[in-house]
């Protein structure tokens, strides 16, 4: 299902493995901070229950293209 608020899974990577932060809205996605090193879960699939990460710099063109 895809969401028209495109909810996304962020998590960051740590040496115990990828660690989620929450789910939000893509927007607010783009909006954390630069220097937190997060990855994104791809906004056409469902977040929390997928594994295809994206950095901010791909899902910022992915919503641009819409």
């Amino acid at each position: 299902m895809i969401s028209k608020k495109h909810l996304v899974e962020v998590a960051v990577d740590t040496e115990e493995g990828r660690v989620p932060l929450g789910i939000m809205n893509a927007r607010q996605a783009l909006a954390l901070p630069d220097d937190l090193d997060v990855e994104i879960s791809h906004p056409d699939h469902e977040p929390g229950n997928t594994d295809r990460f994206v950095q901010k710099d791909e899902l910022r063109r992915h919503l641009d293209k819409r």
